[in-house]
């Protein structure tokens, strides 16, 4: 069987990460969220430049520290791809989605290639913008304290399907409404999905 490569997107407070804990319990993988590879050293590099530690939206934070943050968990990424392990990737990867050659590259770094490794993508929505918003509150971290204060301009279309310009099947491809209670049926159609070879 094919080491799984699978990314977990879609915008925040759609439960990506929780989608991707649950699928854990029954995938070995190497679990890396972006926010948390990358958090504590942003927000200490934001505090000394006496920006607020949970900015993600400055064009200071874009332009010195998004690319940091992404790049050290593809690195992380690279590393277990190679030493065998399944690797679960959380974050938007707007960006990368888009780009063709980022996960050639991925996978190139890693000593592998799409005939080794089978490449998923899971895109997680939400039918509404209420649930979005009552799911950032419930997880209480201190990083959405801005998006609830500035939620006329931060609330994000919760349908939102990044581009994938990857070379990769659409059968690879899965939009996971994650709207309602995550049952065991919903988790094993996800299963399912992964575990097909494309």
């Amino acid at each position: 069987m094919k080491q799984k490569l699978v990314f977990f997107v879609g915008v925040a407070g759609t439960g990506k990460t929780t989608v991707a804990r649950k699928l854990a319990k029954h995938i070995q993988a190497a679990f890396l969220d972006r926010d948390t590879v990358g958090g504590r050293f942003v927000e200490k590099m934001l505090e000394m430049n006496g920006l607020d530690v949970n900015d993600r939206d400055s064009e200071f934070y874009k332009k010195h520290l998004r690319d940091l943050e992404y790049d050290t968990t593809k690195d992380i990424c690279i590393e277990n791809l190679a030493a065998g392990q399944n690797v679960f990737m959380i974050s938007p990867f707007t960006a990368e989605l888009k780009n063709k050659a980022w996960i050639e590259e991925v996978l190139a770094a890693a000593g592998l290639n799409k005939q080794e490794v089978d490449v998923k993508v899971i895109a997680v929505t939400l039918g509404d913008m209420e649930t979005q918003r009552k799911r950032i509150e419930q997880r209480q971290t201190e990083r959405d304290n801005w998006k609830l204060e500035h939620w006329d301009d931060f609330k994000q279309r919760v349908q939102f399907v990044p581009e994938v310009n990857w070379d990769i099947p659409a059968s690879s491809v899965l939009v996971f409404d994650n709207s309602g209670d995550l049952t065991n049926e919903k988790v094993e159609s996800v299963y399912q999905f992964v575990m097909n070879e494309s």
